[in-house]
């Protein structure tokens, strides 16, 4: 491939179709990999290590932060949940754009750690969408769902940090608009500095 890969931070509000729009991104093109997040959760049915997360003990866990082999890190309801350093950095090396699907705080924290990653924000077409969403899932009861929307009030105050804000209503042109996004990261002028040297170089020897 001969070119480096990039990371990319998506975060948005919860029922705006991130996990969705995730799948069907790697599905479509092959230079996406998606991270894979460590936890301290056992694992649910059908789960895998290595696959879904990497699974482990507080202890390791304990040892990663320690380390600083971690990117980003959280502890939610009792639990750990992080993104290795190691699996991100070895994919990028591979030419591989690496996809990390994370919440706005861990996002603020890989941006300082990696000026160049490019972060989207995936938002629904209108709060009422979300709204919808969010129920029609049939899985969460009246107050989870107005919990999730009042934190997603918080939330909205952050989209101003991100690079680019996707809209996700129609599925597929929302994949192809991903894709473009992180197209045109690569071929920003700062990600290039390589080329262009070597083309200044060759001008000047014509």
């Amino acid at each position: 491939m001969g070119r480096e890969g990039i990371l990319v931070v998506v975060s948005g509000f919860s029922g705006a179709g991130k996990g969705t729009l995730m799948k069907a991104l790697v599905k479509q093109y092959d230079e996406y990999a998606l991270s894979i997040s460590a936890t301290t959760r056992k694992p649910r049915e059908g789960e895998t290590h290595g696959k879904e997360y990497f699974f482990l003990s507080r202890e390791e866990f304990q040892t990663m932060i320690q380390e600083n082999a971690l990117i980003e890190y959280a502890q939610y309801v009792e639990n750990y949940y992080g993104t290795p350093k190691a699996y991100v950095q070895q994919q990028m090396a591979a030419g591989r754009d690496v996809i990390l699907e994370i919440e706005i705080q861990g996002a603020m924290k890989v941006k300082e750690q990696y000026p160049e990653a490019l972060l989207l924000f995936v938002t629904p077409p209108s709060a009422a969408e979300l709204k919808r969403r969010l129920i029609s899932r049939g899985t969460e009861s009246p107050e989870v769902i107005e919990a999730r929307l009042k934190r997603a009030a918080e939330e909205a105050e952050y989209m101003g940090d991100y690079d680019y804000l996707v809209i996700n209503d129609d599925l597929d042109t929302c994949v192809k608009e991903m894709h473009a996004l992180i197209q045109a990261q690569h071929s920003r002028t700062s990600r290039q500095g390589k080329f262009i040297q070597q083309i200044k170089k060759e001008l000047n020897e014509l």
